[in-house]
C-alpha cells in the first residue's frame, strides 16, 4: 500500500531510501544517526558525509546506503525544539517535502521515515506525527510512491490525548449502540437507542423486526471534497476534536416496499435478480462522487494496479482493510458503508476494535485515513489499505 506504519528499527527496514536525522555537521550524531551509521557501514558513509559538508536544518542531502537494505541515504537536519516559537515547525515541515522531493528525483519507488527530531532534538511527538502525516498524505495525492513510517515501539507513538480518550468513552459506553442502529434503523439517530429499547427489541419476532414494509435505506448525496480540502490546517490536526450533529440514517414516517415480490419465484429467476457486486457498487460509488478513480484510490491508500484489477473483475472480493478504505475515500455514512461492505460480505462487529474505531470515525464524519490509520495502527490494528 502506498502509505505503511510499522514497528522497526529504521537501520533493518527495506526501502530504496531510507532517511537518517542528520547532525547538521559531517560527524556521527546520537540515536538515529549512529544506528544508521553502525549498520551501513561508518568509515565509508562518513567519508560520504564529509564531502557533502554542513547541511542547514530542513535541507537534506543523499549518500549511498552501503550495507543498509536500500539504495540511498536521505541526511536530514530536524529543528532542535526550544519553545515551538523558534521556526521549529516550518524547518520540520521543509524535512518531509525535501526527502519526498528528492527521493522522487532519485527515481526512488519506496521511502521509509524515522519520526524526524522526536528523539534528543525534543520535538512532541503528537506534534511531530501530525506534521509527518500532512505532507506525506499531501505528496501522495500527486505521486506514486510508497512510504514507510518507522517507529521503534507503539508507546512512542502518541496520539493527541483527548482523542484517544473519545474513542476509549465510544468504544466502552456507545460502540454497540453505533452498530446495532444499522440492525434496527427506524429507531433512527445512535442518540434515540437505549439498551432498554433494544432489549425489548429482541423479543419481538425477527418477521415484525425486519419487515420491508417497516422502513426502506434511504439513499444520499456523497461528499465531493478532494483530499485537499480535508488535509489538517495546522500541524496539531490531530488534537482537533471534531463533531457534528448527526443526521437520521432513516426517515421516521414508514415507506412503501417497491422491490419485486420473488415470494413465489423459482430459484433460478432469483438468482437472475441478485444485486450489485462489491465492484460495481463501488465503481457507481465514484461515479456519483464526482471524483476521478485516482482521486479515490489515493484517498483509499490503495496501489494504482491494485485498483486496475480491481476494476476488471466484476467478482473482485477485497479484504475487509480493503473495502472500508474505500468506504473512506468515499465519505460514506454509516448506513451507505454497511451496504456497500454487505456485497463483499463483510460485516461490521460490536466485539471487533478495529470495527468500532472505524464505527467512531465514520460517525464523527472524520475521513482523513492518515489520521484513522494512525489510530488503528496505536490500537494494534491492521491499517487501512491494500492486504
Amino acid at each position: 500500500m502506498p502509505f505503511q506504519i510499522i514497528r522497526n528499527d529504521i537501520a533493518r527496514v527495506k526501502a530504496d531510501v531510507i532517511v537518517n536525522t542528520a547532525n547538521p555537521e559531517p560527524v556521527i550524531g546520537r540515536g538515529t544517526d549512529s544506528a544508521i551509521y553502525a549498520a551501513a557501514g561508518e568509515e565509508k558513509l562518513l567519508a560520504c558525509r564529509k564531502e557533502i559538508g554542513r547541511i542547514a536544518p530542513g535541507q537534506a542531502a543523499a549518500t549511498p546506503a552501503f550495507l543498509l537494505h536500500a539504495r540511498y541515504i536521505l541526511h536530514t537536519v530536524g529543528p532542535v525544539w526550544v519553545d515551538g516559537n523558534r521556526g521549529e515547525r516550518e524547518i520540520l515541515h521543509a524535512c518531509y517535502t525535501n526527502c519526498l522531493s528528492l527521493a522522487f528525483e532519485l527515481r526512488a519507488e519506496s521511502i521509509a521515515f524515522p519520526l524526524i527530531a522526536t528523539g534528543i532534538y525534543g520535538f512532541p511527538r503528537e506534534e511531530a506525527l501530525s506534521i509527518a502525516l500532512e505532507e506525506i498524505s499531501r505528496f501522495l495525492l500527486t505521486h506514486e510512491m510508497q512510504v514507510i513510517l518507522v517507529v521503534f515501539d507503539r508507546d512512542s507513538f502518541e496520539l493527541s490525548a483527548k482523542l484517544i480518550r473519545e474513542i476509549d468513552e465510544y468504544i466502552d459506553d456507545n460502540g454497540v449502540k453505533a452498530l446495532r442502529a444499522a440492525e434496527y434503523p427506524f429507531l433512527g439517530t445512535e442518540r434515540e437507542t437505549d439498551a432498554g429499547t433494544l432489549s425489548a427489541l429482541s423479543e419481538r419476532r425477527e418477521t415484525d423486526i425486519l419487515r420491508p414494509e417497516t422502513y426502506r435505506r434511504q439513499k444520499r448525496p456523497l461528499a465531493n471534497s478532494r483530499l485537499s480540502e480535508s488535509l489538517p490546517d495546522a500541524p496539531s490536526a490531530l488534537s482537533a476534536v471534531r463533531s457534528t450533529e448527526e443526521e437520521p440514517m432513516y426517515d421516521s414516517a414508514p415507506l412503501p416496499d417497491l422491490s419485486p415480490d420473488f415470494s413465489d419465484a423459482p430459484l433460478e429467476e432469483l438468482l437472475d435478480h441478485t444485486g450489485e457486486t462489491f465492484q460495481q457498487r463501488l465503481l457507481h460509488l465514484i461515479d456519483e462522487s464526482g471524483m476521478t478513480n485516482a482521486e479515490v484510490y489515493k484517498k483509499a491508500n490503495i496501489d494504482r494496479r491494485v485498483f486496475s484489477r480491481m476494476q476488471s473483475r466484476k467478482d473482485y472480493r477485497p479484504k475487509k482493510v480493503t473495502a472500508v478504505a474505500f468506504a473512506i475515500a468515499l465519505r460514506l455514512d454509516m448506513d451507505s458503508m454497511m451496504d456497500l461492505l454487505s456485497r463483499a460480505e463483510i460485516a461490521l462487529s460490536p466485539s471487533s476494535k478495529f470495527d468500532l474505531i472505524i464505527s467512531y470515525f465514520v460517525s464523527h464524519r472524520i475521513y482523513d485515513i492518515f489520521e484513522i490509520n494512525a489510530v488503528l495502527f496505536k490500537y494494534g490494528q491492521p491499517i487501512l489499505g491494500e492486504a
